[in-house]
C-alpha cells in the first residue's frame, strides 16, 4: 500500500519538472510596436488556422463510429478506447511542449507539429486497426503540443489583444470540430462509402496550414535560446490547481460531446447525417460563443459568475439532448453550444488572465492541459462504459451533472481577479 503513493509522487514530480523546464518564448526580431499591421494580421491568422486543425481528429471519428466498428470489427471497448485515446494523449504529451519549444523555438515546434498531425491523420486512412490507433495517438500527441504553445504565443505577441485572439483561436477550434462533425459523413458518401477516405481527408487542411506557416518560420529564423529562465511555485498554488481542474472538467464535457453526441442522437432514432448536422450546429454555435464570451468576461470585475452560468447552460442542454423530445433537439444543441463554447473560451482566458507574464502562461498552460486532459479522458471513457454496461446512454446524465458541478466549483475559484503565486526567475 505504501509503494503506490510513493510511485504517484514520483510521477507527479517528473511531470512538474517537465513542465517547469524552461520555455524561452523569444520575442520576434521586431517588437510588437514596430511590426507592420500586415505582419501582425498574418501571424494572427496563422495561429487561428493552426487552431482549426486541432479538433477534426475527434469529431470525424465520432461521426463515423458505427461505420468504423462494423467495417473493422471494432468491439465496444475498442470504440471507447478510440474516443478516449486522443484525449489521453493531450494530457500525456503536454509536458513535452515546453522542452520542444526550448530546444527548437515555439514557431518551429508548431511547424513540426502541423506536419506530423497531417501524417497521423492520414494513417487513419488505412484499413487497419493498429494504424487507426497509431495515427490517432500521433495526431493526439501533436494536438497536445499545439494546445500548450498557443496561449503562450498569444500572451507574448498579442497581450494587447488577448481577448480578441483567445476568442479567435478558440472559435477556430470549434469551427474545426464542427466542420468535421458535419462534413465527414457527406464526404464518406462522396467517396463511395469509404470510411478510410473520410477520415484521412482531414490531413489536407493541416498540410495547407503547414505550407502557409513554413515561410513565416524561416523568415523569423526563430531558434530558441537557452536564457535560463525558470518558473517556481506553480504546482503548489491553489489557484493554479483551480484553473487546471476547471480546464479538465469542462474539457471532459466537451469531449463527451465530440466523442459521443452523434452516437447518442443516432441511438435516439436520428439518421447519421441529421445527427452529424445537429452536432455541427452545436459546435458552430460554440465557435460564435468563443468569440463573444471573452469580451464579456474581461469587462466584468472577475469571471466567477460567467464561469458558473456557462457550466449550467452546458449541463442542462446536455440533459435536454438526452431526454427531451426529438423535435426540440435543435434548440438544446444551440444552448449546449453557447454553454460549451463559452466554457472553452473562459478556460483558455483563465490561463492568460491568471498569469503575470508569458513564461508563467506557458507553464500554466502546460500544467492545465497535462493534468486537465488526463482528467478529461475519463469523460468519454465512462460514457462508453455506461453504454456498454447498461445498454443505454440515459445514465450518462449522472456523469454530466457531476462533471458540471465540479467545473462550476473550480470555475468560481479560477474566476477570481488575482494571479497565480508563481515567479519567473533566472536560473
Amino acid at each position: 500500500m505504501s509503494a503506490q503513493p510513493s510511485r504517484a509522487s514520483h510521477v507527479l514530480k517528473d511531470i512538474e519538472e517537465a513542465i517547469e523546464t524552461e520555455v524561452e518564448m523569444q520575442p520576434l526580431p521586431q517588437t510588437v510596436s514596430s511590426q507592420s499591421t500586415a505582419m501582425r494580421v498574418l501571424l494572427g491568422l496563422s495561429l487561428v488556422m493552426i487552431a482549426f486543425n486541432l479538433r477534426p481528429l475527434f469529431s470525424s471519428a465520432s461521426a463515423l463510429l458505427p461505420e468504423i466498428r462494423s467495417g473493422l470489427g471494432l468491439s465496444p471497448l475498442g470504440a471507447s478506447l478510440l474516443t478516449t485515446l486522443p484525449v489521453v494523449c493531450l494530457g500525456a504529451f503536454s509536458p513535452l511542449a515546453p522542452r520542444l519549444a526550448q530546444r527548437f523555438g515555439p514557431e518551429r515546434t508548431l511547424l513540426g507539429m502541423i506536419f506530423l498531425l497531417a501524417l497521423g491523420t492520414a494513417l487513419r486512412g488505412f484499413s487497419s486497426i493498429p494504424l487507426l490507433f497509431l495515427g490517432t495517438a500521433v495526431a493526439g500527441a501533436c494536438i497536445a503540443v499545439g494546445n500548450v504553445l498557443l496561449p503562450g504565443l498569444v500572451k507574448r505577441d498579442f497581450s494587447d489583444r488577448a481577448a480578441l485572439m483567445t476568442g479567435a483561436y478558440t472559435m477556430a477550434l470549434c469551427a474545426g470540430a464542427a466542420s468535421a462533425a458535419g462534413l465527414t459523413l457527406p464526404i464518406e458518401h462522396t467517396f463511395g462509402g469509404s470510411t478510410q477516405a473520410a477520415l484521412a481527408i482531414w490531413a489536407v487542411p493541416a498540410v495547407i496550414v503547414g505550407l502557409i506557416w513554413l515561410p513565416q518560420v524561416l523568415a523569423r529564423n526563430s531558434g530558441a535560446k537557452q536564457s535560463g529562465k525558470r518558473v517556481e511555485g506553480l504546482w503548489r498554488d491553489r489557484l493554479a490547481w483551480n484553473v487546471t481542474l476547471f480546464m479538465g472538467l469542462q474539457s471532459a464535457l466537451a469531449y463527451c460531446v465530440f466523442g459521443w453526441l452523434v452516437p447518442i442522437l443516432r441511438e435516439r432514432g436520428l439518421d447519421g447525417i441529421t445527427a452529424g448536422g445537429i452536432v455541427s450546429l452545436s459546435v458552430m454555435v460554440q465557435a460564435a460563443s468563443c468569440l463573444v464570451v471573452p469580451h464579456i468576461a474581461v469587462h466584468g470585475r472577475d469571471q466567477r459568475i460567467i464561469n458558473v452560468t456557462l457550466c449550467a447552460f452546458a449541463v442542462v442542454a446536455l440533459l435536454g439532448l438526452l431526454f427531451a423530445p426529438l423535435g426540440s433537439v435543435w434548440v438544446w444543441a444551440v444552448l449546449q453550444g453557447i454553454g460549451q463554447g463559452g466554457l472553452i473560451a473562459v478556460a483558455m482566458m483563465a490561463i492568460v488572465l491568471r498569469s503575470r507574464d508569458s513564461h508563467v502562461a506557458a507553464h500554466l498552460s502546460g500544467m492545465a492541459q497535462c493534468v486537465g486532459y488526463l482528467l478529461a479522458a475519463i469523460g468519454p471513457l465512462v460514457v462508453g462504459t455506461i453504454r456498454g454496461v447498461t445498454g443505454s446512454f440515459a445514465w450518462c446524465a449522472v456523469l454530466f451533472v457531476l462533471l458540471g458541478l465540479g467545473a462550476a466549483y473550480n470555475g468560481w475559484k479560477a474566476g477570481r481577479a488575482t494571479h497565480v503565486n508563481a515567479r519567473t526567475l533566472d536560473a
